[in-house]
C-alpha cells in the first residue's frame, strides 16, 4: 500500500521543526530574520494577536547602507533597537528561521543584546 507524501525541501522541514519550539507573546514577541543574498528583512510578531509589531529592513532606505553584509545587518539592527526602545519592548524570542547562528544573524542578536533587549 501506498502512502502519501508531500513533497517538502530540507529547508521546509527545518523551518518547521525550528518554529515548532516558538511562540511570540505580547510581553516577549518573536523576532523573525529573513535574509537574501543582498538584503536583510527583521520583523518583530506579536503571535496571540497575528500582528507585526516592529520591523526592519535594509530595502528602500533612502540613505544606502554601506559596508559589508555584517556591517549593513548591525545598521539595520540598530534601526530596529530604537523602534523597539520607541515601543518598550525589552525581550524578545529570537527565530533564526533556517540559518545558522553566525554572520549575519549573530550580529543582529550582539547588537540587540548589546542595546538592552534580553534576546
Amino acid at each position: 500500500m501506498s502512502k502519501i507524501r508531500h513533497n517538502t525541501t530540507r529547508v521546509e522541514r527545518k523551518i518547521a521543526r525550528i518554529r515548532g519550539k516558538l511562540f511570540g507573546t505580547p510581553q516577549r514577541p518573536r523576532l523573525t530574520i529573513t535574509r537574501s543574498q543582498q538584503h536583510l528583512w527583521l520583523q518583530v510578531v506579536d503571535d496571540e494577536q497575528q500582528i507585526t509589531v516592529v520591523s526592519a529592513s535594509d530595502v528602500g532606505k533612502k540613505t544606502k547602507l554601506t559596508g559589508t553584509k555584517s556591517e549593513r545587518a548591525t545598521q539595520v539592527a540598530q534601526d530596529l533597537l530604537k523602534k523597539l526602545q520607541k515601543a518598550k519592548i525589552k525581550k524578545l524570542v529570537l527565530d533564526r528561521g533556517p540559518y545558522k547562528y553566525h554572520g549575519r544573524i549573530k550580529a543582529v542578536a550582539i547588537v540587540l543584546r548589546e542595546g538592552g533587549i534580553e534576546v
